[in-house]
């Protein structure tokens, strides 16, 4: 059990207490997050200024869409990187990846090439928001069968799961960890979202803290005030994992 967060600390913003964000869409133009250096140095000082002081960039590995790989992705983080050491902007950042569990991913694992993790081996991974994942737990077991510790994004953005929560019982059962999408507790991505974002925390299932942040709009979004009472409330079930990643 993680014990990481108390009650003593609530008198600190939540996001200076998480410190780490570990999900967000900041590296420019590889998928749907920032489109271009401008953009992401904005999007990195918005993240500062919430208190944030350290991100991992973990951008689209989706073979149909955005086919990024874990070399092209570490060039871009050294690209961002050396920009905020020449503009003196004081920001941590790490890069991983959001892996969409498919057949390519599968063929990753087969060949045995290294995923592109962080934390103790944790490899942030999603599936289809539209329809139930038909291999997405025979390509999970061979990622924990090679050391990775597998974390599943923003769970409560399946809505179709509303009907079928044993489905998170399982996964959680089977070893996996859950991240929650921040943005989820203000009702960004609508009301069934918001509500089994509540359901998994009541649950206390939720492992990690994430922004999954894409652009402007969202650095507004995380400013609600309906996220802090909620990212409080996560943190005092101390579970959250985001300062020791």
């Amino acid at each position: 059990m993680f014990k990481l967060f108390s009650r003593s600390k609530s008198d600190k913003p939540p996001f200076e207490l998480l410190g780490t964000d570990m999900h967000s869409h900041v590296l420019p133009g590889i998928d749907d997050g920032a489109q271009d250096l401008t953009m992401a140095i904005e999007l990195i000082k918005g993240m500062k200024e919430l208190g944030y002081t350290r991100l991992i960039a973990t951008p689209h590995i989706f073979w149909d869409m955005y086919q990024n790989t874990r070399d092209g992705i570490l060039a871009v983080l050294d690209e961002i990187r050396d920009v905020l050491n020449e503009n003196g902007i004081e920001m941590e950042l790490d890069a991983a990846a959001e892996y969409y569990l498919d057949d390519h991913v599968a063929d990753l694992l087969n060949k045995r090439e290294p995923l592109l993790a962080f934390g103790d081996n944790y490899v942030l991974t999603e599936f289809s928001m539209a329809s139930p994942p038909i291999d997405a737990k025979e390509i999970l077991f061979e990622m924990r069968m090679q050391d990775y510790q597998p974390i599943i994004a923003h769970p409560e953005r399946y809505t179709y799961l509303e009907h079928n929560k044993a489905f998170y019982d399982e996964l959680k059962d089977a070893g996996y960890l859950f991240q929650v999408n921040i943005m989820s507790f203000a009702g960004v991505y609508g009301r069934s979202v918001q509500q089994l974002a509540n359901y998994l925390l009541d649950k206390g299932y939720y492992d990690l803290a994430g922004t999954d942040l894409h652009h402007q709009k969202h650095l507004k979004a995380l400013r609600d005030p309906a996220i802090t009472s909620s990212l409080n409330k996560l943190l005092e079930t101390g579970k959250i994992r985001n300062t020791k990643l």
